[in-house]
Order: structure tokens, then sequence, then C-alpha cells
């Protein structure tokens, strides 16, 4: 584990990063029934490496779930652009899977048979052998095996949270988009299920966005944390840099000077912000 102090960058900082997912001066707004508009994301920029882990964080209302859709392609920027890989994102694609805080399975389909639908409507080339393997494959992955065959209302929250995570992963994307995955979940499953994903990422390595509220969450798991202004009309305030290495020991991190710098930085901003809305 790295021990150095906390450097900070703002957004308007240069960051030297291989731009596999390139944000670029990134407006959404929406119109307003007196034929004005309403600005939510204002001049966003941010640039995001292939294999880099990384965490959004900001008070409710900052267009922080809605930066997360357009990068996924479900809603689309007023202005600006998007890339992956050197391509503009215009729609939903197979590259860019994301896991929603709802879970979103299907009831009527079994576990298996959730991650399945997804590998046949994305993987259609690969035989049915390849299929049953990569579904096989996935559910040992998140340790469901055991519970392959049981119903979404059979199963628990983390266990169906876990289905989503697989079903994403399963079609081999090139970035995995969470919407705060861990946010309904109990505090013990949530710290279970954190520490599962992180292993999975730390022997895959991705591309990963997550938008989160949780400030311990985004430190252990994420290699950059950014800040979110408030909205409306907000924008990326500062991108600090997690300064540990992975794999990461919880209780290492958690007694070091540098994570309790980290932490108080990113409150302390977040407090700032708040109290602008008092």
């Amino acid at each position: 584990m790295k021990s150095t102090s906390v450097p900070i960058n703002t957004h308007n900082e240069v960051m030297p990063r291989n731009g596999f997912l390139e944000i670029e001066n990134l407006v959404k707004s929406y119109p307003t029934p007196d034929k004005g508009n309403f600005v939510v994301l204002d001049g966003v920029n941010l640039s995001i490496g292939e294999d880099e882990y990384i965490s959004v964080i900001g008070h409710s209302g900052c267009g922080k779930s809605t930066l997360l859709k357009i990068v996924a392609g479900l809603e689309k920027a007023t202005s600006g652009s998007v890339r992956l890989d050197g391509k503009e994102i215009r729609q939903p694609g197979a590259e860019r899977m994301m896991v929603f805080q709802n879970y979103s399975l299907l009831p009527w389909l079994t576990v298996r048979e959730n991650i399945r639908l997804a590998v046949d409507e994305v993987l259609k080339n690969a035989t049915r052998a390849e299929k049953i393997s990569i579904v096989n494959e996935h559910l040992a992955m998140v340790n469901l095996t055991a519970a392959a065959d049981k119903y979404p209302d059979e199963i628990s929250g983390g266990m169906k949270q876990r289905v989503g995570i697989a079903r994403a992963l399963a079609i081999r994307p090139k970035m995995l988009l969470m919407d705060e995955p861990f946010g309904a979940l109990d505090a013990l499953t949530r710290g279970k299920l954190q520490r599962q994903v992180l292993d999975i990422w730390e022997n895959h390595r991705q591309a990963v966005m997550m938008i989160t509220h949780d400030v311990d969450e985004a430190i252990y798991m994420s290699d950059r944390i950014v800040l979110m202004t408030n909205g409306p009309a907000a924008t990326i305030g500062e991108i600090l840099e997690v300064p540990f290495s992975h794999p990461r020991d919880r209780s290492a991190m958690r007694n070091s000077k540098e994570y309790f710098e980290l932490r108080n930085h990113a409150l302390n901003f977040l407090d700032r912000y708040f109290s602008q809305d008092e």
C-alpha cells in the first residue's frame, strides 16, 4: 500500500490519462414551460482510463445519475461530446453495461436465466456450449452457483445485486456503469459486496464509473473520486486521487493518515456545498 500525501486536482487541470472515456464540455439541459432551459450539467470535462475505477459523489440533484445515463447512452447531451475508445456515444451499447440500485431482474426468470438472457441478446454468435460456459463462469464469479435455479423473490437483496453484476459482466463490456449499486443494502451486506466487486475488478481490470453518496465506499473502491458541485448547472468541483494501491486492505487503509486526510477533504467539500444550499 502506498503512503503519500493526498494530491488534489481541480477539474481545470489536464489529467494525464489515456482517454479511454473522454467527456468534453458536456452540457445537459431540459426545456421549461416558459420556453427557457433548466441546466442540469454545465461544462463537465472528465477523462477515464481503460482500467480505472472512478466514483462520482455529490448532493442530490447535482446531475450525477444524469451524467451516468449520458455515458450509458440512455440520455443525450445537449452539447459537448462523450467518446468511448475514440467513438462518439449516441445510444446504448453492449460495450457499456449498467448496474442499477433496484436490481432490474425479470421476476419470472431464474438467476441463471436472467444472466443467460443478456448473453443470448449480445453474444449471438456464441455456441450454446459457449453460452452455458459463460453463464456458469459468472455465476461462480459472484458465488451464486448454488442459487442458479432460484427466482428473484427467493433470494436476498445482496444476491439480487450480485445477479445484476454477473449479468453485466457476462457480456464482456469495456466499461461498467453503476448507479449506487450498494445503496439499498444493509451495512454488513454492503461491505461484503463491495469487497467482492473489488476482487472481480482487480482480476479483470476494466473501466468503472460508479455513482455513490458514501465517501468511505468511494475511497475504498476507487482510483479517483469526482466531486460534483450542486445543481442546477452542476459541474466537477474537484477530482481527488486515492493514494492506495491494489489490492486494498480496508482495515489498514482506515488506520492511515492518508485515509483521514482524503476523507476529511471530501466531506469538507460536500459540507461546503451543503451549507451553500441552506
